[in-house]
């Protein structure tokens, strides 16, 4: 049941964090490309790599604490459906360049980022 709160409770956080950096990047781009959530998400992306190799050996944590983060916190805070529903109303409104630009771009720069994270705890 703790690790049911604690998940919930950081998710929590996640979900406001996420809200306020994809507001505050949108709001300062100005723009109909959905940057603020293309932001979070490769930053997400790159937490969780990061995170995720630290958490390999060379840092022992919980696994409480781990679930806190990795799925509690970051699993808030990155969402896809935010980027499925974007990435449908830039192709339903003919958008095709920021669409592609939104879909591929989030795809290769999460998982680079993902692969970057890694590659970045395990030379710590």
């Amino acid at each position: 049941m703790q690790k049911l709160a604690l998940i919930g409770l950081a998710g929590a956080a996640g979900a406001l964090c996420r809200y306020g950096l994809a507001a505050a990047v949108q709001r300062l781009a100005g723009a109909s490309f959905p940057l603020g959530t293309f932001v979070v998400n490769v930053a997400g992306c790159l937490a969780f790599g990061l995170l995720a190799g630290l958490f390999e050996g060379r840092v022992q944590v919980s696994a409480e604490t781990r679930f806190a983060l990795l799925t509690g916190f970051l699993g808030a805070f990155t969402t896809f459906s935010t980027y499925a529903f974007e990435s449908s109303a830039l192709l339903r409104d003919g958008e095709w360049l920021s669409a592609a630009l939104n879909i591929g771009g989030q795809v290769a720069l999460g998982l680079a980022a993902v692969v970057l994270g890694l590659n970045l705890a395990r030379a710590l």
